[in-house]
């Protein structure tokens, strides 16, 4: 058994020898690179002094001596991996380096003093390495916690080659303290682990170019980590079992040791490997033992300073910007649920959504409304697994740079989405990430929801003074019917010129019969109930150009599709008069106005497009849905566009303007054949 000790520890030193050679000869002069070849001599001296013990026979401590420098520098190689300073002199300024060595330095005094004083006690000098050995182990696990998945790739075997050193070292020592003895089977196959993991140092080597990867804890605690508890249960564990077997005697120490040692080995495996139990091990650590990543009073104090300090043109604008800034995105969406398969966009910035990407987020939306869950696209390309019965075209996603999708409820109930844009090298979401994007989406859907409950407030306060002013406006007419009825009365009494007369008599009778025309619709508007009946819209389409082109500029009717569907065809009537003759208003004579009538499966879309004077971004997004808001004086009262939208949006439709200042204006108007209510 010594014989195949000592060749162990040989072939391990002879390995790291030529390991270092090959370093050397990559000319590479980083501090990092040149710490890996310090760290590699010194494993060769540990070996080399492990294998004289077997041969001369003396003092195991000295092998244990030359082993603890080893642990020492391969742990330092792992914090220098987190830390960004390139030369010798900051790296040891460096607060963590300094306190790694610092402790190191004491542990070693203190206890090969403790082990000379006590008559060469070995018991101090194990606890020692049980301690080295999980520090080691946390600061594997720490730095493979915090890398992304790039780094993950490049530096995954030097934690396992590590990670198997410190796991085989530890459960040495632990069963050493338990039975105050080393176990020479062990000690002896140290030498063959540490061989058989060179291949794996290699290979981290190659990937780590110039000695470039750093990453950052997230954390200042440094010296925590799961796999503390999971060596505290160990211990607690072997220690249960040493006292059983001292209790009942026997000799399956050896047994038990073996089956801990493969235990430890494939806890490594499950958080090196098992994602599920990775997140969730390390959000019940984060959640439990950290002090949380955001300040949620001072997270809430500066929300409501951006609500109140926010320049925005609507609430919806504000609410999109607030939400953008916690992320950094460059551009955002609000979106809006019309009916289970239709988004109404209320604000967007630097993000075009089109009719594709509409399909893609009904899915989101059933996902979210599912799962409760927040969206990350980058996650979502890297492990779709995630995602349960979710599926994404990420080229489309990518197109529009979006990278983010956040649900929206307010209460239990779905109100739409925030979808965020931002770059490729966005990073990920955690726990703590999401938990604040939906406390503030939470509150941001509240905000928006408030607003437009205000908004539907003073709409009805401004109707309320509609009907009143109605009110008098009947009153006035009823006044100037009456005129008009008396002057007929009285028409036989000035009849000297028949002519005039008869001219007179037609005129009044014309203008009798369109005031208690007026009249009957102001006083029946309020009561007046709608009635949806299967209606033709390509002839209801004639039927309304028919009646606009009595003015210039004419009209033009181009009809792709003829579709029949249920509505209130009188009302949709006089919303196609209204929006043309708009049209016709803002075009010279000499212009065009063009409707076109088109059905794409279970939708129609009706555009009305003329080349007149356009309206710019501002009035479209603040002016043109205001009711009461008019652009012809007294001759309008600003509220046709409005109701226009009220009713197409009351029927689950959508209501888009496109237009362009001195070019022309298009009004797109989608309509679900079989419109759902909700």
């Amino acid at each position: 058994m010594d014989s195949l000790g000592l060749f162990g520890y040989s072939l391990a030193s002879a390995a790291y020898f030529v390991f270092a050679l090959l370093i050397f000869a990559a000319r590479n002069n980083t501090t990092l690179a040149r710490w890996v070849i310090v760290s590699t001599l010194v494993t060769v001296s540990a070996n080399a002094v492990a294998a004289a013990q077997i041969q001369l026979g003396f003092s195991l401590q000295w092998a244990m001596f030359a082993d603890a420098f080893k642990i020492a520098c391969w742990s330092l190689l792992i914090v220098l991996c987190n830390t960004e300073h390139r030369t010798f002199k900051a790296i040891v300024a460096n607060q963590y380096i300094r306190k790694y060595i610092g402790i190191w330095s004491i542990l070693m005094c203190v206890c090969w003093l403790a082990s000379t004083l006590l008559n060469y006690s070995y018991e101090h000098i194990f606890l020692l390495f049980i301690v080295l050995n999980l520090w080691s182990l946390v600061l594997l696990e720490q730095l493979y916690r915090s890398a992304n998945s790039q780094v993950r790739w490049a530096i995954w075997p030097m934690v396992i080659a590590l990670a198997c050193i410190a796991i085989f070292d530890f459960v040495l020592y632990a069963q050493a303290t338990m039975v105050d003895g080393v176990d020479f089977d062990f000690w002896f196959s140290r030498g063959y682990i540490s061989l058989i993991v060179v291949p794996l140092l290699l290979i981290s080597t190659r990937r780590i170019r110039n000695g470039s990867v750093r990453i950052f804890v997230s954390r200042h605690v440094v010296f925590y980590s799961s796999m503390l508890m999971i060596a505290g249960i160990y211990l607690l564990v072997m220690s249960f079992a040493g006292y059983i077997i001292n209790y009942l005697g026997g000799e399956w120490g050896s047994v038990v040791s073996i089956g801990f040692l493969i235990l430890s080995g494939l806890v490594l495996v499950a958080l090196l490997i098992t994602e599920s139990l990775r997140r969730k091990l390390k959000v019940f650590i984060a959640k439990n033992f950290f002090a949380n990543k955001y300040e949620y009073r001072d997270e809430w104090l500066n929300l409501i300073e951006k609500i109140e300090t926010t320049n925005a043109e609507s609430y919806y604008q504000m609410a999109t910007q607030i939400m953008m800034s916690k992320v950094d995105a460059h551009g955002g969406a609000i979106l809006k649920k019309v009916t289970d398969q239709r988004f109404s966009i209320q604000y967007q910035e630097n993000v075009t959504l089109n009719e594709s990407v509409n399909q893609q987020l009904v899915q989101c939306s059933i996902f979210c409304r599912k799962q409760g869950w927040i969206i990350d696209i980058e996650e979502y390309r890297q492990n779709p697994t995630v995602y349960p019965e979710l599926t994404l075209d990420l080229t489309l996603f990518d197109s529009n740079s979006i990278r983010i999708i956040v649900p929206i409820f307010i209460g239990k109930a779905f109100y739409g989405m925030f979808t965020l844009a931002g770059k490729n090298e966005t990073k990920q979401l955690n726990w703590e990430d999401r938990d604040l994007l939906f406390a503030i989406s939470k509150q941001l859907g509240n905000f928006v929801s408030l607003h437009e409950a205000n908004d539907k407030l003073a709409e009805s306060k401004q109707f309320d003074a509609f009907n009143r002013m109605s009110a008098f406006l009947v009153h006035d007419l009823k006044n100037v019917q009456a005129q008009l009825a008396l002057i007929g009365t009285n028409a036989k009494k000035h009849g000297d010129n028949p002519e005039f007369i008869a001219d007179v008599f037609e005129t009044v009778e014309s203008a009798t019969e369109r005031l208690s025309k007026v009249l009957s619709q102001l006083r029946n508007k309020q009561v007046a109930q709608s009635e949806s009946l299967l209606v033709d819209i390509s002839e209801l389409i004639n039927s309304v150009v028919k009646q606009r082109n009595i003015s210039l500029p004419l009209v033009t009717f181009e009809n792709v599709n003829n579709c029949e569907m249920a509505i209130d065809g009188d009302t949709f009537h006089s919303v196609l008069n209204h929006l043309i003759q708009n049209a016709q208003e803002a075009t010279n004579k000499q212009g065009w106005v063009k409707v076109e009538l088109t059905q794409q499966e279970k939708h129609i879309e009706i555009k009305i497009t003329d080349n007149g004077c356009g309206m710019s971004e501002s009035f479209i997004n603040n002016r043109l849905f205001k009711p009461f808001d008019t652009t012809k004086g007294n001759a309008g009262m600003g509220i046709g566009v409005f109701e226009a939208k009220q009713f197409i949006e009351g029927i689950a439709g959508l209501l888009k303007v496109e237009s362009i200042e001195g070019e022309g204006t298009i009004f797109i108007i989608d309509l679900p054949i079989n419109p759902v209510y909700e």
